[in-house]
This record gives structure tokens, C-alpha cells and sequence, in this order.
């Protein structure tokens, strides 16, 4: 059966206006987000092309702000789409998580410790899409290089219990001698609540008594980030 595109077939259409055609011939730069979809997805469903399906998709509320929009859906959510099957959910679910393993592996090749903004960089493809509170502590030993991150929480929106006590049972553990805090906000805003103001203060003091300095505790929003350090919260 043939695709259909806006009441043309796929075949009538231009050799340079069909996403691989168009593809081969300028280089996938070339394309539009929905062509690039649409390529992923390869085939459409009964009455509209693989390119009308991925210009439905992104037209949807998850991608009001772009087609970053497809990390927000989960398998369930896109399976209710019509013409999106498992096969195809699965397809996008995985371009998504690749271009999430990209942009952090590109953060990673410049991290340093030192800088909020490449810290923030580094984890924000991971955390900006969480629907629920992360808490990460990041371990560093005597050069400021990581020694691991360690998820310390995963919870409700409005709240992440963590104790300093767990904290720097996990520093110790791993003989770090400074640490970072960093977590997310689902709203996407990454003002600090006055838990965290409160939970920053606790984990100064003891850092400063066990001699493991709290350096940064940093808070992922939606594509921006607050570090207490730069705020002059530390202080």
C-alpha cells in the first residue's frame, strides 16, 4: 500500500522534498525534525506516511517546545498515538535515550568540577526530562577529578528525604575530600525551596566537622540551573 502525504502519494512527491533522497543528496543536516523522524519511524500507517505521522507527533502538548518534546514520552503515552505501535515507540525511545548519551558524553569530554555551568551541563540531559526529585551526590578526591556520583534519592516532586548522615557515610566510604550535591526540579523552575536551603546548610556544617567540604549543591531546572555557589548561598 502506498503512503499518503497531505493527500499526495510519497512517490509523487519531489526526489529532494522525500526525507532520503533528500537526506543522500544534502546530508542529513538538511532535514526538518519531522523529516529526521520521519526517517527513524521508516513507515506510516494506513492513510498518512511515516513524514505525517512524525509532523502529528510533534505537533502534540509533549513537544510544544520542540521535538526534545520526544524524552518526555514514555512508551505507554506514545503507543496511544494513532499509527505509533511498540516497534515504533520503541524506535523513538531510542533515538531519544541516544541523543541523551551524546550530549552527556560531550559534556563529560570538558567537565570540570570546578565550573557550575559544565557540572550542570554534564547532568542535564539526564535529570531536566525526570517527572520525579533526584538527588545525585558527586564524590571527589584530592585533585577535584570524580571519583564516582551516586544517586542518593529518587522520589516524589514535592519532597526527597535525604539525611547528611547518609551523605557523608558515602564520602567517607569512598575517601572523598570534597562533594557536590546536585538534584532536579520537575517543574523545570531551579529556585531553591527552603528544604533545600535548609538541607544545604545541614551538609556545610558537617562537612565542615568531618573535614569533607560540601562545595556545590546545584540544581537542575529545565535547560538552566541554580548553583549555590554562584548564588552565594555557601556563604
Amino acid at each position: 500500500m502506498e503512503q499518503i502525504i497531505t493527500g499526495q502519494l510519497m512517490r509523487d512527491l519531489p526526489s529532494d522534498e522525500r526525507p532520503y533522497e533528500k537526506c543522500r543528496s544534502y546530508g542529513p543536516g538538511a532535514l526538518s525534525d519531522a523529516e529526521l523522524l520521519a526517517v527513524v519511524l521508516r513507515t506510516g500507517s494506513k492513510g498518512q506516511s511515516a513524514l505525517s505521522l512524525a509532523r502529528r507527533l510533534l505537533q502534540t502538548p509533549n513537544c510544544r517546545d520542540g521535538i526534545q518534546g520526544i524524552c518526555n514520552y514514555s512508551l505507554a503515552e506514545l503507543t496511544k498515538q494513532k499509527g505509533i505501535g511498540a516497534v515504533k515507540g520503541i524506535q523513538i525511545l531510542c533515538v531519544a535515550e541516544l541523543s541523551r548519551r551524546i550530549a552527556k558524553s560531550t559534556a563529560g569530554r570538558r567537565l570540570c568540577f570546578s565550573s557550575p555551568e559544565t557540572i550542570a551541563d554534564y547532568y542535564m540531559e539526564d535529570l531536566r526530562h525526570e517527572k520525579q526529585e533526584k538527588i545525585i551526590l558527586i564524590l571527589l578526591n584530592t585533585r577535584g577529578d570524580m571519583i564516582c556520583d551516586r544517586v542518593m534519592y529518587s522520589g516524589t516532586v514535592s519532597f526527597s528525604p535525604v539525611s547528611p548522615r547518609e551523605i557523608f557515610l558515602e564520602a567517607l566510604r569512598y575517601e572523598a575530600v570534597n562533594i557536590v550535591l546536585l538534584h532536579n526540579h520537575p517543574s523545570g523552575d531551579p529556585t531553591p525551596s527552603r528544604e533545600d536551603i535548609l538541607l544545604t546548610k545541614r551538609l556545610l556544617e558537617c562537612g565542615r566537622l568531618l573535614n569533607v567540604p560540601l562545595t556545590d549543591h546545584i540544581i537542575i531546572g529545565d535547560r538552566k540551573y541554580l548553583s549555590f555557589r554562584e548564588e552565594g548561598l555557601l556563604d
